[in-house]
């Protein structure tokens, strides 16, 4: 006569020749993070309320009028070659406290090209033919003219305005730049 193994060792000899159905359906704690509709932090995260920040850029509705410095959109005419309105934008931010901001700004986003003193001299820039910033005709633009080259930009200059999002921070741009020019003698050519 033959002896069976009890039903128990058997059930549990399958159970652990086959651990892998176990361990492939274990849920991850990722998983469980996302059972967790909000947590108390979250509430400080500027994607929760992202328009009560000034420093998203918006445009205005058509037809209605802008109200707390939120800037139109004249990139249609810009990109059409019409700069009245951008020539007739004037820097809020002429002080000294702001080239400290448009230093630091310039030389993340601009100094590549452009050079360390604007003269073009960058590390892509003379590839690229990117314009020196101190020729006579860059120092006769309008700061309304360098502020929408930095938001829209023009031939090969890349648009910049989704980059430098704040209007202030591109203001703070054209800032350095006119001290850049200020402290460097007219450089020969155009831009």
């Amino acid at each position: 006569m033959r002896r069976s193994l009890p039903r128990s060792v058997t059930l549990a000899a399958v159970l652990l020749a086959g651990c892998d159905f176990y361990y492939d359906r274990v849920p991850s704690p990722d998983d469980l993070l996302k059972l967790v509709p909000w947590f108390d932090h979250m509430i400080q995260s500027p994607a929760v309320h992202p328009y009560e920040s000034a420093s998203v850029p918006r445009n205005t509705v058509p037809g209605t009028v802008p109200i707390d410095r939120v800037e139109g959109d004249w990139g249609a005419a810009w990109n059409g070659g019409q700069f009245a309105v951008a020539d007739g934008i004037k820097n809020p931010l002429t002080d000294a406290s702001v080239i400290a901001r448009g230093d630091t700004l310039y030389h993340i986003y601009c100094g590549v090209c452009h050079g360390q003193a604007g003269a073009a001299n960058g590390t892509v820039g003379p590839r690229m033919g990117a314009p020196s910033l101190l020729t006579a005709q860059a120092r006769g633009r309008s700061d309304g003219h360098i502020y929408s080259l930095i938001r829209y930009g023009r031939g090969v200059m890349p648009r910049y305005g989704d980059k430098i999002p704040s209007a202030d921070a591109r203001w703070a741009v054209v800032t350095y730049v006119r001290k850049l020019q200020a402290d460097a003698p007219v450089a020969e050519g155009h831009d």
